[in-house]
């Protein structure tokens, strides 16, 4: 099992860009294109500094087969600059419709004002919630700093005796779910050291 690293991520992303579009270009085509749709696999909770990094992830989850929410391509009427009240109860409602939530750690994460509250509030509503770090350089094992530490992360690796990727949940360098299982009970696989 490894994390994911910014240079597979960001490779992922080029795929889409190609040679003359930007991430936020792509995004915003994949905005202007988007279907209404009021069920997800995964809340992607992440800074909005990353858009290249966001881009990348949801084209990873998406190569899964999971459906991604991310708010500023579903619902752009958001400002997320601004905490209103009428703000976060659309993103509540929005995290009530998907079945997990996936929190992008990168060197930006410290400055969301929104990561931390959707983290708290998807764990108390669901607690199918999973940090996926995009690391500089790739590691068979994430610790996670403060209070990511006490999630599961992500991550991806072919199950024994296959060449073919899957998603995992980790609770350690030894303790692994398919995502498909930890999603079903989240809470029967959580950290408790």
């Amino acid at each position: 099992m490894s994390t994911f690293t910014e240079n597979r991520i960001r490779q992922r992303a080029q795929r889409k860009v190609g040679i003359l579009r930007t991430a936020k270009t792509v995004l915003k085509e994949e905005v202007a294109t988007a279907k209404t749709k009021t069920s997800f696999d995964i809340f992607l909770s992440h800074s909005t500094s990353d858009a290249e990094i966001i881009l990348g992830v949801k084209g990873v989850l998406e190569d899964y087969g999971k459906t991604v929410y991310v708010d500023w391509l579903e619902d752009p009427q958001l400002n997320r600059s601004n905490v209103t009240a009428a703000n976060a109860e659309v993103i509540r409602m929005r995290m009530r419709q998907c079945k997990s939530l996936v929190y992008v750690h990168t060197t930006n994460s410290g400055s969301s004002k929104w990561m931390p509250w959707e983290l708290g509030y998807f764990d108390g509503f669901n607690g199918a919630v999973a940090i996926l770090p995009v690391t500089q350089n790739r590691q068979t094992s994430y610790e996670g700093q403060e209070y990511l530490g006490i999630y599961p992360y992500l991550d991806e690796a072919p199950a024994e005796g296959d060449t073919t990727n899957e998603m995992w949940i980790n609770k350690s360098s030894s303790a692994s779910q398919r995502w498909t299982t930890w999603v079903s009970d989240p809470r029967a696989f959580r950290k408790t050291s």
